[in-house]
């Protein structure tokens, strides 16, 4: 005698709703936003792999039928240690600004004193100040520090510009954070310092996702305090991008080459932290 078994079957899938026409003019219209904005990503790569031959010859649009490499080897060695000094001022820079803007933040949301709002009015007042307007004292101010022509001078212009807006991110940020906790460790005895240290910080890595990808991405990318507070020695690479470009006779390869180089520290840290940056961004924007 034997026993069948009962089979089971698999449900069957649901039918796939067709695309309405609006949604399709939606998609339709993203895809040609999406390769409009492409453009000038597609033209940068062109013009790098061409040789200044190709260059001269094909129209500005034709993919090299040879690739040239060598683009990117010659860009290195002339923007290469100028891309270390980037890296060097935009880390350092932006963690300077991003701990000291956590504390300032931490203080102005969490521990009220008698100006505090007055003062916070007034740092957030410097993310209004154009370069120009403060780059003649500024350059005074560093030079009177010893510290003009060094990398260190444009750190110190770098962090003290970007306070206000890693203050106001992380002021907001804290604004959501309870304060039973604060209580909570002040009774159990914890100071500034410790209750910072042991409850704050912890909490804060969404905050300073944030901080680290603008405050990077800016000091990355300027150019005006590169020109006038460093020397040859100490210059960043946006500037040593400028001077690819300078002349009569532009080898249009290198520069856009070199372009590319320059681009590659930041879209890395976009595809690393990008995912919590509008996260991090939301969380504290709610109060405050």
């Amino acid at each position: 005698m034997t026993t069948t078994l009962p089979t089971h079957t698999a449900p069957a899938a649901a039918p796939r709703k067709p695309l309405r026409p609006g949604r399709v003019a939606m998609y339709a219209l993203l895809v040609l936003a999406a390769l409009f904005f492409l453009v000038p990503v597609y033209l940068l790569f062109a013009t790098a792999l061409k040789s200044p031959d190709a260059i001269a010859e094909a129209t500005t649009w034709h993919w090299p039928s040879v690739l040239n490499w060598g683009s990117f080897r010659d860009a290195w060695a002339k923007i290469g240690g100028n891309m270390l000094n980037s890296v060097f001022l935009a880390v350092v820079a932006t963690l300077l600004s991003a701990v000291l803007g956590s504390l300032n933040g931490y203080a102005l949301s969490k521990w009220k004193f008698r100006g505090a709002n007055t003062l916070f009015a007034l740092m957030l007042f410097g993310m209004f100040i154009p370069y120009q307007a403060v780059l003649i004292p500024l350059f005074q101010f560093i030079k009177s520090l010893g510290l003009y022509g060094s990398i260190w001078g444009l750190i110190l212009a770098h962090v003290v510009y970007g306070l206000p807006i890693t203050t106001l991110i992380f002021r907001n940020f804290y604004a959501d954070v309870p304060d039973a906790l604060i209580e909570a460790a002040t009774i159990d005895g914890a100071g500034f310092w410790q209750i910072y240290g042991k409850v704050i910080f912890p909490i804060s890595i969404p905050g300073f996702v944030v901080v680290i990808i603008w405050q990077f991405t800016q000091v990355w990318n300027e150019f005006l305090f590169a020109a006038t507070l460093t020397n040859t020695s100490s210059q960043p690479v946006t500037y040593a991008l400028s001077q690819l470009a300078g002349g009569q006779a532009v080898s249009w390869n290198l520069p856009m080459a070199g372009a590319i180089l320059a681009a590659l520290p930041t879209l890395l840290v976009y595809i690393l932290l990008g995912r919590y940056f509008v996260r991090g961004l939301l969380a504290g924007s709610v109060k405050g």
